[in-house]
């Protein structure tokens, strides 16, 4: 999707939400970043005929000093207010349908950002959400796909922004596994550029920070297809080092030629980078650390060229839209699974028990569909559940004694596409009662919750109980489930291997809490096999 030469567009008010077989249809996506907010209004002919209507850059950086005091200037708000005003007038004028945006690290991490989300909507009607870095890569891995043909090959996607970098191993098939490190070049400047007299000793200084990055642990099997990466500074590289976009499809930048450029920026001061280089002057100063961190990532993966497809987060957000307007039972089929997989992908890291953690996710899911009717929960709180029940034991890696509260923490502390972080502390806390001691306010993590939160992971972890219970072994010798509800009792026919009386007994055991919450009788039951 390119940004160069937005086509113009007359201007349109916002009308009656059109049937979502009628094209055109106008999306817009705001991204605020750490080092600038980006604007992209496109109109959609089609689902995958794209005319780009605005694409605006401003060089606000809402990242100064916010890394280091942990908030956001007046002035940076006040400039970012300014900017947002102005976009939110582009996007009325242009008549976008829906419009979606994201702040990112700067916001995130600022505890006057609440507060600064609030002026935006207050002051300019605009709504943004902060999202995780898991969700930033995967919205950059929509638009790279819409992009890069990625085969058959799983690839290192890097996107680098002010405030840190998202590294992803994904494929055609969606994004397998992600981290976020905090090394963003405004993020990177702000803290080592005090420390440094001089542009040489900044470089060093640079080059042992960034060093601490390694090779992702889920490349030990197998190398990549190549490397991909995206943000402006990779984007500003590549046109320096004279590989610019080519039409249709992404740059090819050498790693060489990648070391050869930052051999260059090493050499020059700031105020030559803007005069000589052309850069702009709030890229001028961010480029060489960006650039450093970019040549270490294509070294530990060992890339010897680097994609460069001229796309971000703003495109993705509009490619996710529309493909939830167009289908939004086949946008959600895709993200439950993008969802389990990166689930799943986690669990692997945390060296989890794959085949008992898989078995229990699929019980309890089987447990919640069909109780739809009768548990009142939704398909969000099905997603939750996934997540809790596939990462449950995870903190049996750091002791079996209290693994519960182990899972607790390392679910809180992580985030996986898709799933914002108020979403993985409810699955943490849902992971957290699979076991012991029933949901209480005594708990300082489920006390942080809000009343309708205490009840959607009371709900959902007396559902994972009773699937936890039915693989008490292990051994996966329970099959399969058929519920049949009557009145004040639910009766759970087992069907599997044997008389399965200790699972039996182990669901009776963990069954209070459903019991409890549901006001019905847990029994169970052998049930025959099917067919």
């Amino acid at each position: 999707m390119s940004h160069k030469n937005p086509q113009p567009a007359p201007a349109a008010a916002p009308a009656v939400v059109p049937p979502l077989s009628v094209f055109p249809i106008r999306l817009a996506a705001v991204d605020v970043g750490s080092n600038a907010i980006r604007l992209l209004v496109a109109e959609f002919a089609a689902p995958d005929r794209i005319r780009v209507l605005a694409a605006e850059r401003a060089p606000v950086r809402l990242g100064r000093g916010a890394f280091l005091t942990g908030r956001l200037t007046a002035a940076s708000i006040k400039a970012a207010l300014a900017a947002l005003e102005r976009f939110q007038r582009q996007i009325k004028r242009l008549g976008a349908f829906r419009v979606r945006a994201v702040a990112t690290s700067a916001v995130r991490e600022s505890a006057n950002g609440a507060q600064f989300l609030k002026r935006v909507r207050r002051e300019t009607g605009l709504k943004v959400e902060v999202i995780s870095g898991s969700e930033e890569a995967r919205l950059v891995y929509l638009a790279v796909k819409n992009s890069v043909p990625l085969g058959e090959g799983r690839w290192i996607i890097a996107d680098l922004g002010g405030g840190s970098v998202e590294i992803s191993l994904a494929d055609a098939s969606g994004v397998i596994w992600t981290e976020s490190h905090n090394l963003g070049a405004v993020r990177l400047l702000e803290e080592l550029a005090g420390g440094a007299d001089d542009d040489g000793r900044f470089g060093r200084l640079l080059n042992e920070y960034v060093a601490t990055l390694r090779k992702p642990a889920a490349l030990r099997d197998e190398p990549p297809a190549g490397m991909i990466a995206t943000g402006g500074n990779i984007e500003a590289l590549a046109e320096l080092a004279g590989e610019p976009a080519r039409p249709g499809g992404a740059a090819v930048l050498p790693a060489a030629k990648l070391r050869k450029m930052i051999a260059l920026l090493s050499r020059l001061p700031y105020r030559q980078r803007v005069d000589s280089l052309g850069l702009h002057p709030d890229r001028a100063d961010v480029i060489l650390p960006a650039a450093i961190v970019y040549a270490r990532l294509a070294q530990a993966v060992g890339a010897a060229k680097i994609l460069v497809p001229f796309v971000g987060v703003r495109d993705g957000i509009l490619l996710d839209l529309m493909d939830d307007l167009v289908s939004h039972e086949r946008h959600a089929d895709r993200q439950d699974r993008q969802i389990y997989t990166a689930a799943l992908a986690l669990g692997r890291r945390h060296q989890f028990e794959e085949p008992h953690a898989v078995h229990v996710a699929r019980l309890a899911l089987s447990l919640f569909d069909q109780l739809r009717d009768f548990h009142g929960l939704d398909d969000a709180d099905r997603r939750l559940l996934t997540v809790a029940a596939l990462l449950h034991d995870v903190g049996v890696r750091i002791s079996f004694q209290k693994h519960h509260k182990h899972s607790l923490y390392l679910i809180s502390q992580s985030d996986l596409p898709g799933v914002s972080a108020r979403q993985m502390q409810l699955a943490a806390n849902i992971a957290r009662y699979h076991r012991k001691t029933e949901p209480t306010t005594r708990h300082e993590s489920f006390a942080a919750l809000t009343d309708p939160e205490r009840e959607r992971v009371t709900k959902l972890a007396a559902i994972l109980r009773l699937a936890d219970a039915l693989d008490r072994e292990h051994g996966g010798q329970v099959q399969a489930i058929r519920v049949r509800l009557e009145p004040g009792r639910l009766t759970l026919e087992l069907v599997g291997d044997g008389d399965l009386l200790l699972e039996q007994w182990a669901l009776q055991k963990k069954s209070a809490l459903f019991a409890r919450v549901f006001r019905v009788k847990v029994r169970a039951a052998l049930g025959r096999a099917r067919g």
